[in-house]
């Protein structure tokens, strides 16, 4: 596919995960007619270091993505072709074609940049481009461009795991942009729209140079809003007048396990060959686990009025989580543990609570405990 293509999507994250979740989606839905175009990625990090992968994500053959696991029962096991970004760029190299193409092509911005590309930067203050600006300064810029231009609306779907992730993404473009002109303040505020959306798949393993290793099961739940359309049409991707409940079974059940294994993992002396299909393999380890979902984590979602629900989502995590092809490596989950113990554990005894559970919750308190309060 050329380069010259227009491209309508611009993605901001090169990651594992984007490239078997959204691109994939993407892909899929192109060759049935039924996605708007395709996408430009770009790298927002600078980081010289995955400037292969960056150029492999929009080679001419595309790059590899394996599903495999079960589904239905059925064992999965296949590989297809990704070739849905037709560009791949660094905004700390090519920021003035980045600019072009926001202004003069872009209908939908994706984002998955990791907690870190939220964090204020010193350089966010600067007027003008600098790489070490924050993402949410980085893309302030973007628009300030684009309204500059023409002032033609698009739509805002970050992807990362933040609660209200477009609520928050939006609120902090507004807070940069707050020393600009009213005009622009207000196109921001109600022409642009910011999509809260939430992203459920685990992708275990990187193929090199670009390319990935993923379970079949997929999500991408948008929550609606007037005037929201979706850049495709997927089997996965769900528009819902709500996110609260999948957000809280997919945040309190599957991410918080993941969590649990990693403090436990830790504990056990942090094998980084590990994964968690293995981990699962020790009885003991897995009695705990199921111990803590029924002691700790089923009382908060009945008294929030969720108990069928959550147990149907919990038997579908633990098959997940014993996939037996895929090697979802502990030391990969365990990256940034104490935000995701904040977010995940902090997060599920605070909301359990604020639906009337007084349940005890050892297991979770002791991590809590470990992790001081912000």
């Amino acid at each position: 596919m050329s380069a010259k293509v227009p491209t309508p999507i611009l993605q901001f994250g090169t990651s594992r995960f984007l490239q078997a979740h959204f691109d994939l989606f993407v892909d899929e839905a192109m060759h049935r007619g039924q996605a708007i175009g395709p996408i430009t990625v770009v790298q927002s990090s600078g980081d010289a270091s995955r400037a292969g992968r960056v150029a492999a994500l929009a080679a001419d053959n595309g790059y590899p993505v394996k599903i495999r696991g079960l589904e239905n029962g059925v064992i999965v096991d296949r590989s297809q072709s990704v070739r849905a970004i037709t560009r791949a760029l660094s905004t700390a190299t090519d920021w003035p074609k980045i600019v072009a193409i926001f202004v003069n092509e872009v209908e939908y911005v994706v984002s998955n940049t990791g907690d870190a590309g939220y964090a204020p930067q010193p350089a966010d203050q600067n007027s003008d481009f600098q790489q070490k600006m924050s993402f949410p300064a980085k893309l302030m810029l973007l628009l300030r461009e684009r309204f500059l231009a023409h002032g033609r609306p698009l739509t805002i779907l970050p992807m990362e795991l933040i609660p209200g992730n477009g609520a928050v993404l939006k609120s902090c473009v507004l807070a940069l942009a707050s020393n600009h002109d009213s005009d622009f303040q207000d196109w921001l505020e109600n022409r642009v729209i910011w999509a809260n959306s939430l992203v459920d798949r685990i992708v275990s393993e990187p193929i090199e140079p670009a390319g990935a290793i993923c379970e079949p099961y997929a999500l991408w739940a948008v929550e609606h809003q007037p005037g929201l359309i979706l850049p495709c049409l997927h089997p996965s991707i769900e528009l819902v007048d709500s996110l609260d409940e999948i957000e809280a079974l997919k945040l309190f059940i599957l991410n918080l396990g993941h969590t649990w294994l990693a403090e436990r993992w830790q504990q056990k002396g942090s094998d980084a060959t590990l994964s968690v299909k293995t981990f699962l393999e020790d009885i003991e380890t897995f009695r705990a686990l199921q111990e803590m979902y029924e002691n700790e984590v089923i009382p908060g979602f009945a008294a929030a009025g969720m108990e069928d629900r959550a147990r149907d989502y919990l038997a579908t995590t633990l098959d997940r989580f014993r996939n037996p092809f895929l090697d979802h490596r502990l030391a990969d989950i365990a990256q940034n543990h104490r935000q995701k113990i904040e977010r995940r554990i902090r997060g599920f005894v605070h909301w359990a609570q604020s639906h009337g559970d007084t349940t005890k919750k050892p297991a979770l308190a002791a991590m809590i405990n470990k992790v001081p309060a912000p």
